[in-house]
C-alpha cells in the first residue's frame, strides 16, 4: 500500500490537468507570482490610494458646521444648533420603556432575522395596510434596515449596476448621491424650481415645482430608477396628488422603479398622498422608505424599513444581508411596540401638532426681521431667504468657506458671530444650480422650546444691523 500526502496529490492532480510535471508547474507558478508582484510594485506607487468612489471628496458640510461651532468664541458657547435634524428631546416614555424592557430579554440581545424581527414587520404591516387599502404581507413586502439611509443603499445595490441612471430631484438629501454612485450608477438631476417671489416675500413650500416635460426629457433607455422625497428635505414640500400621479404615470410608461423616501410621513400639515397607493401599476414599481428614528424622535436608533412588492423587496433584503446582515435587535423590538402603542397615546396627532407648533413659533422671528421664508407643508426644516442680509465686506472667511457659495459664508458668520448654527442648502444642489439657493439657509426646529427661544434672541440681536 502506497501512502501519498495530500500535498503530493494536489501537485500530481494539477500536473495531470496542465500536462506539466509537478516540479515544472511549481516553478512556473513561482515565476508567475514574481512577475505579478513586480508588475504591482511598478504600477502601484501609493499602496494607500483610496478607491475612486471615496477619493477627492471635499470636506462635508456637517463636519464644517460642527467644527466651526466647536471653535466659536467662548461667550457664544454653547452654540445653538439649528443645523442638523436631530431631536433635542427624548422619545415618548412608552417607547423608551419598551427599549429598556427589550434589553432585559435574551432574544432581543442576539441577532435578529436579516429581514427584521417578525414583531416589527407585523406592526408595520398593521400600521400601513389602511393606507394601501389592502393587507400588507409582513414576510414578503417589508424588510427592516439599519436606518432609512442603509435601506436606500440596499435598494440601489439591489437594482443599480454600472452606468445605470437614477433621476434625483434637486435639491436632494446628499446621501442619495454617494449611495447611487457606490454601485456604479450615474445621477441625473432634475431641478425643482423655486417660487418666483421667494426672495421678496414668504411663500409656500408647495410653490417649489417640477417641470414634467423637463423630467420626461431626462429619461433615457438607461434610466432605472427615480428617487422621490415627500415631505421634502430641505424644502418642506408635500407633493400633491396630481404631481405624484404625473410622476407615477411617467414611471409606468417607461417602466422605471420609484424609490419614495417618506421618512417624514407622520409630519405633514396639508393632505399627504403616498405614491404607492395611487394605482396597482404604480405600486408594482414602488419601494417606500420609512424611519423609526424620525417617527419616534430617535435618530440614533438607526431603525428603518422598505415597503413594496415582493419582486422588489426580496432583492433589497438580499443586498441588506450582504451589507450589514441584520439590524439592532432591542431597538427593533422597541420600535414595534411604539407602533403597537402609538394610537392608544394619540401619539401621531400630538406629534404632528407639536412640530407644527414649533415651526410656527420659530418662524415668527423671520416675520419680525422682515426676512422671507418658504413656509413648510411637512417635516421640521424651514428655508429662510437672507438676500437682505449684507455681511461686512472686510470680514475674513477661512479657505474652507471662502471658495464656496454665499450660503456657506452666511452659515459661518451666524455661527462665529451670533452663535447660531444652520445648514447651507447649496450642499443639496449641483454646482451648476447652486445659485438657486445661495441666499438661503436651512434651520431645523425639532428642538426644545428654550432652544428655539435662544436662537430667536440671538438672531434678533445679531442680524438687525445687517439687514438692508
Amino acid at each position: 500500500m502506497i501512502v501519498t500526502s495530500n500535498c503530493c496529490l494536489r501537485r500530481t492532480f494539477f500536473a495531470l490537468t496542465t500536462n506539466c510535471p509537478p516540479r515544472s508547474l511549481a516553478k512556473q507558478q513561482t515565476l508567475s507570482i514574481r512577475r505579478r508582484a513586480l508588475s504591482c510594485s511598478m504600477t502601484r506607487s501609493d499602496p494607500f490610494k483610496p478607491a475612486a468612489r471615496v477619493a477627492g471628496q471635499r470636506q462635508d458640510v456637517w463636519t464644517i458646521v460642527n467644527e466651526a461651532a466647536a471653535a466659536a468664541p467662548e461667550h457664544l458657547q454653547p452654540v445653538v444648533n439649528m443645523g442638523q435634524g436631530f431631536f433635542g428631546y427624548n422619545p415618548p416614555d412608552f417607547v423608551l420603556d419598551a427599549a429598556k424592557s427589550a434589553l432585559d430579554r435574551v432574544e432581543c440581545n442576539q441577532y435578529s432575522p436579516t429581514k427584521g424581527r417578525p414583531r416589527l414587520k407585523k406592526a408595520l404591516a398593521d400600521a400601513y395596510s389602511p393606507f394601501y387599502g389592502r393587507k400588507l404581507d409582513p414576510e414578503k413586502e417589508i424588510t427592516i434596515t439599519t436606518g432609512a439611509n442603509e435601506g436606500m443603499l440596499s435598494a440601489f445595490m439591489a437594482f443599480i449596476e454600472k452606468d445605470d441612471e437614477v433621476i434625483v430631484f434637486e435639491p436632494f438629501f446628499d446621501q442619495y448621491v454617494s449611495n447611487i454612485e457606490m454601485p456604479g450608477g450615474k445621477v441625473v438631476y432634475v431641478p425643482m424650481h423655486p417660487p418666483l417671489q421667494g426672495a421678496m416675500k414668504t411663500t409656500s413650500a408647495a410653490e417649489w415645482s417640477i417641470d414634467m416635460k423637463e423630467l420626461e426629457s431626462a429619461i433615457t433607455p438607461k434610466t432605472r430608477m427615480i428617487v422621490l422625497n415627500t415631505p421634502h428635505n430641505p424644502i418642506g414640500k408635500v407633493f400633491s396628488k396630481a404631481e405624484l400621479q404625473a410622476i407615477g404615470d411617467l414611471c409606468v410608461k417607461h417602466q422605471i422603479i420609484i424609490l419614495s423616501d417618506e421618512v417624514y410621513d407622520t409630519l405633514y400639515y396639508v393632505p399627504f398622498t403616498r405614491i404607492a397607493t395611487l394605482s396597482p401599476e404604480i405600486a408594482k414599481l414602488t419601494m417606500t422608505v420609512g424611519s423609526g428614528g424620525k417617527n419616534f424622535y430617535a435618530t440614533g436608533w438607526r431603525v428603518g424599513w422598505l415597503i413594496g412588492p415582493e419582486h422588489l423587496i426580496k432583492y433589497v433584503s438580499a443586498a441588506h444581508t450582504r451589507i450589514c446582515y441584520s439590524s439592532v435587535s432591542p431597538l427593533q423590538e422597541a420600535t414595534a411596540i411604539g407602533f403597537e402603542e402609538a394610537e392608544k397615546h394619540d401619539f401621531w396627532n400630538k406629534s404632528k401638532k407639536e412640530m407644527q407648533g414649533k415651526m410656527k413659533k420659530f418662524n415668527t422671528i423671520w416675520d419680525e426681521l422682515g426676512l422671507p421664508y418658504s413656509d413648510p407643508e411637512g417635516g421640521y426644516f424651514v428655508l429662510v431667504n437672507m438676500a437682505k442680509v449684507q455681511l461686512p465686506e472686510d470680514y475674513v472667511f477661512p479657505d474652507i468657506v471662502a471658495d464656496r457659495p454665499r450660503d456657506f459664508k452666511l452659515c459661518w458668520y451666524l455661527i462665529k458671530e451670533l452663535g447660531v448654527a444652520a445648514i447651507p442648502p447649496t450642499e443639496f444642489f449641483t454646482p451648476e444650480n447652486a445659485h438657486i439657493v445661495e441666499d438661503w439657509l436651512r434651520f431645523a426646529v425639532c428642538k426644545n422650546d428654550d432652544i428655539l427661544e435662544s436662537a430667536q434672541d440671538r438672531l434678533r440681536k445679531g442680524l438687525k444691523q445687517y439687514i438692508k
